[in-house]
């Protein structure tokens, strides 16, 4: 051991005369490298990967002029089968599996197909909390009964195995809907597997725009077209059809299917010659197959009995399937007494294909149906609206055994659902779901989710009705329909079609007319080799029964004008489009009979006020104020029971009652205002108090005036009389003036009470009377130059122009102008006697017309001395037309005649008779017949060439602060 360490350390010290490729190891020992020495050692570089060649296979075709493709080979090479398929930017992957045994005893295809849109494919991470997609959405459970009914029916008969096809949208452009491409891409997935399949199939849509066909329409081109026909077809015959249009008549119908049927076959040779390049060989696979000897046996025995209970028309739908299921139980017991294991495998799925044949014999031989109507013959209809007065609408429809409720709710705009689908918009307003409960057809069963049956049952209703539905524009409540199953014998879906339609008209809805719709069966006999049709009967509204034995379930559903949704559903592997096609005219006939009935229980939308349904309001507001209304939202809400709603700048209230909706709406202006309209009431809060009147606090925070004149129709000598602070008012708006101040009237919204005539003024001549003419003028004076002049009639019908002003003659103060005003003169300052001036008294007017008749001269005279040494102008305060001696003049507003004029009941819009008192610089200083005296300011271009004592017409436009009325001159 020594002599290998001395070695070892010799080699040590030559490193650099040596390189070694490997680490030297000595039997039993330790091998020791000095540091130094173990990192100048190389090592070998790991050979670098291989190069992976992914073959893959693509096939082009053309549609529409749009380049599609299949791919395989690059993606999910562990699948069955695989397929991508492309149109543009969209790419969807379709793969299939199946299980490698079936259960014995199963005697179904138990087909399963997942399509899944996850958000990624349009760029975008999920809103959910947990930022995952979730359960399937109603889109994609739609979509995967597109893929599943076109291709069950062409799997071979007892192949039972568990079959799943999961499809994915790995990319979408938003312009293609990805789920004609998704059912394309899943045949030809079932065309590379070894999976046995009778395919492949070939899907399109067709749209029409402007009367003309489309091919594979866009998203787009969708929302312009009014029809949405996904035709899926064989080489040869019908798989499929699912229809959304908007009153397209049967002929433009069947033209539109031709057209599709032979441009769906397009796809078609693209996946043959697909899977000749790529696909796998057919598999062998287990079928469960009933011997002929055994079906013989069970035939024999349950033949006679089955043949009675169908001619017994007594027999309803729970008692022929009690006879029935007796029958089978008596065929069980002898087989079990003959040990025929074998035939007791296949008993159920043995005696239902006898019960089959029995009933197909009889309706095609004879004629002749299981409840005994005519081949197309209705069943008694049962219709009633308002069933419940208190639900916003209600209906109860029954066809037969068939009995659908049906129920409307209105909500909101906000209400409406969102969509989180990659492909079309992202709301719904309109919404029909459709309930099966268990006990419609007398069993038992848990309650699940959504159920794939559920969701395309309602979807096909919801279809059939949005045809009629008004504009947005027009209506624009959130509407959803609850049909609720309560006894199922055949077509409920189209059932809710026509209770929706009824329940629709009893909430208010203003729909055009009636939607109705009808299920139509086929019962056939073909060849067991070429599988050609040879005899056939078409059946008008089929029971359940004759649903679950037939070959067909044609559901058609439209109004007088056309068909507005369709769905197709078959069991044999095809039927010819041309007995599709003359199924269409018994369905319009059978159609129209169900329509004339429903007119008879309701043939018009009632009126939606009438009933129990919500009142909507829509509002618009600008920036500041929806801050406001967000801001007092659940206030509103907390104290009116209301709801609002708040989307793009448009507030929306939805209440139960119209007393609620008042509320609401005063509530929404008491806190947040609304745009001020001259004649408006409002209602606000006194907030201060002066001796002219009062500031009122409304609209959202806004103040306006109520002088003291526009407190009553009586005189008011002191404001704080009438109202106080923090008192609650009716007010109506009356104007505006420059600075923006609004006026307020409170007497405006008081009952108007006439005053009483004397008879001595009934009796006084004209020409002695103080008014020459004066009208009640409801238009103020306005701010803008170009108001138009506005008339107003006297009380004995005579009409007077009254001309606009450019400006008002008086300029109304704010609250806190008026504050700061106090504040400057001081608290011990002493006011002017003018302003506390009590009114006038005043003599009867006969005692004044005497008067005025004996020394008209000499009054005039002594008055004007008189009122001379009162007046002062003072031009620096208010261009010297204010110091005229000042009396609280209150208005009345009954109109006042030429016979009975006072100036102490004067109001706004009086026109009277007046004389120049005084001509100062800005104005004139005016007086009543009874001494009273206003004052007018000189507007631009207006006359301003007066003498003194000349008479002239002139019409209280306002008052100032100190209560002197301010006149507007008319020529």
């Amino acid at each position: 051991m020594s002599m290998a360490v001395a070695s070892l350390r010799f080699l040590s010290r030559r490193r650099h005369h040596f390189r070694f490729t490997a680490p030297l190891a000595v039997p039993g020992t330790r091998a020791a490298f000095l540091s130094d020495a173990a990192e100048d050692v190389p090592r070998a570089a790991p050979p670098p990967p291989g190069r992976k060649v992914l073959e893959s296979f693509r096939e082009e075709f053309e549609i529409g002029g749009r380049l599609i493709a299949f791919e395989t080979g690059k993606i999910a090479r562990f699948a069955n089968g695989s397929v991508v398929i492309s149109m543009e930017d969209t790419n969807v992957l379709a793969t299939v599996a199946a299980a490698k045994s079936s259960d014995p005893v199963r005697d179904f295809l138990p087909l399963t197909v997942d399509y899944q849109e996850k958000q990624f494919a349009q760029g975008v991470i999920p809103t959910t909390y947990m930022r995952r997609e979730g359960a399937p959405k109603e889109r994609e459970l739609l979509c995967g009964r597109i893929i599943d009914r076109p291709i069950r029916p062409l799997f071979p008969r007892g192949f039972y195995h568990d079959v799943q096809i999961t499809v994915n949208v790995l990319s979408s452009d938003g312009k293609q809907d990805p789920d004609v491409m998704a059912a394309n891409a899943s045949s030809a997935a079932l065309m590379l597997s070894d999976i046995p399949w009778n395919g492949p199939i070939g899907v399109i849509r067709v749209g029409r725009i402007d009367g003309n066909f489309v091919l594979n329409p866009t998203v787009d081109e969708l929302g312009l077209s009014d029809l949405n026909l996904v035709y899926a077809c064989s080489r040869d015959k019908t798989l499929m059809i699912d229809v959304q249009a908007r009153e397209i008549t049967e002929r433009d119908l069947q033209a539109g299917m031709k057209l599709a049927h032979s441009e769906a076959v397009k796809c078609i040779d693209p996946q043959i010659r697909l899977a000749k390049r790529a696909g796998k060989d057919k598999k062998e696979y287990k079928l469960s197959m009933i011997s002929d000897e055994s079906y013989e046996k069970i035939r024999t025995l349950s033949e006679a009995p089955i043949e009675e209970v169908f001619t017994d028309k007594t027999y309803g739908k729970f008692e022929r399937g009690e006879a029935l299921q007796n029958i089978t139980e008596s065929v069980k017991s002898k087989l079990e007494e003959e040990c025929d294991e074998e035939s007791l495998k296949f008993l159920p799925k043995a005696v239902d294909t006898v019960r089959k044949q029995v009933i197909r014999n009889r309706i095609i031989k004879e004629g002749l149906r299981l409840d005994g109507r005519q081949l197309d013959e209705v069943r008694p209809l049962y219709c009633e609206s308002s069933t419940y007065p208190v639900l916003h609408g209600s209906a109860l429809f029954s066809r037969g055994d068939t009995q659908v409720l049906c129920t409307v709710t209105l909500g909101a705009p906000g209400d409406a659902q969102r969509l989180d689908s990659i492909v079309g918009p992202p709301t719904k307003r309109f919404m029909l779901h459709y309930s099966f409960p268990p006990f419609s057809i007398n069993e038992v069963a848990k309650r699940g989710g959504l159920n794939r049956r559920e969701v395309g049952h309602g979807t096909l209703a919801e279809k059939a009705l949005l045809a009629v539905l008004p504009p947005e524009d027009d209506f624009p409540y959130t509407v959803r329909i609850n049909s609720e199953v309560m006894a199922s014998d055949g077509s409920t879906s189209m059932a809710s079609v026509c209770g929706g339609s009824m329940a629709l008209m009893d909430a208010g809805i203003p729909v055009r007319e009636h939607v109705a719709g009808v299920s139509v069966g086929l019962v056939s006999e073909a060849d067991p080799t070429t599988g050609d049709i040879s005899n056939y009967r078409i059946l008008t509204d089929i029971l359940g029964l004759e649903d679950h034995l037939g070959d067909m379930d044609f559901k058609i559903a439209g109004t007088r004008r056309g068909i507005t949704a369709i769905q197709l559903d078959i069991k044999p592997a095809g039927i010819p489009l041309d007995i599709v096609c003359e199924s269409l005219e018994p369905a319009r006939k059978a159609r129209n009979q169900i329509l004339d009935r429903m007119d008879q229980e309701i043939s018009s939308a009632r009126a939606i006020n009438d009933g129990s349904g919500p009142r909507l309001a829509t509002l618009r507001f600008s920036s500041d104020s929806l801050r406001k209304l967000l801001f007092h939202r659940k206030k509103i809400e907390q104290d009116t029971g209301a709801r609002v709603s708040v989307s793009d700048g448009t507030v929306t209230i939805v209440a139960k009652t119209q007393p609620i909706m008042d509320k609401a709406l005063e509530k929404v202006e008491f806190l947040v205002g609304r745009e001020i309209e001259v004649g408006r009431t409002y209602k606000g809060i006194v907030s201060s108090i002066k001796e002219y009147g009062a500031f009122v606090e409304f609209n959202g925070g806004q103040q306006g005036l109520l002088h003291i004149s526009e407190l009553s129709h009586e005189p008011v000598s002191k404001v704080s009389d009438l109202v106080s602070v923090g008192q609650v008012l009716s007010l109506t708006c009356i104007g505006q003036d420059v600075r923006g101040n609004v006026k307020l009237s409170l007497k405006a919204t008081l009952p108007h009470r006439p005053k009483k005539e004397l008879a001595s003024q009934d009796t006084a001549p004209l020409e002695n009377q103080d008014l020459v003419g004066w009208a009640a003028v409801e238009n103020m004076a306005s701010k803008d130059a170009d108001v138009e002049p506005s008339s107003s009639k006297d009380e004995d019908g005579t009409t007077e122009e009254t001309p606009a002003f450019s400006t008002p003659a008086v300029i109304i103060r704010s609250a806190a102008d008026c504050d700061a005003d106090d504040a400057a003169n001081g608290p011990t300052k002493k006011k002017s006697k003018v302003a506390k001036s009590s009114p006038r008294v005043y003599k009867p007017a006969k005692e004044r017309q005497e008067a005025r008749a004996a020394s008209p001269k000499k009054a005039s005279s002594t008055s004007t001395a008189k009122k001379n040494k009162k007046v002062k102008a003072d031009d620096s305060g208010s261009n010297g037309l204010d110091a005229i001696p000042g009396q609280d003049i209150s208005s009345t507003p009954e109109s006042s005649s030429s016979t009975n004029f006072r100036s102490g009941s004067m109001k706004l819009g009086d026109v009277v008779t007046v004389k120049v008192y005084q001509i100062r610089a800005y104005g004139l200083v005016l007086e009543l017949s009874d001494g009273v005296r206003g004052m007018h300011k000189f507007v631009e271009n207006g006359r301003k060439n007066f003498e003194v004592g000349e008479e002239i017409l002139a019409k209280c436009s306002s008052f100032n602060a100190k209560g002197v009325p301010v006149f507007s001159l008319l020529d």
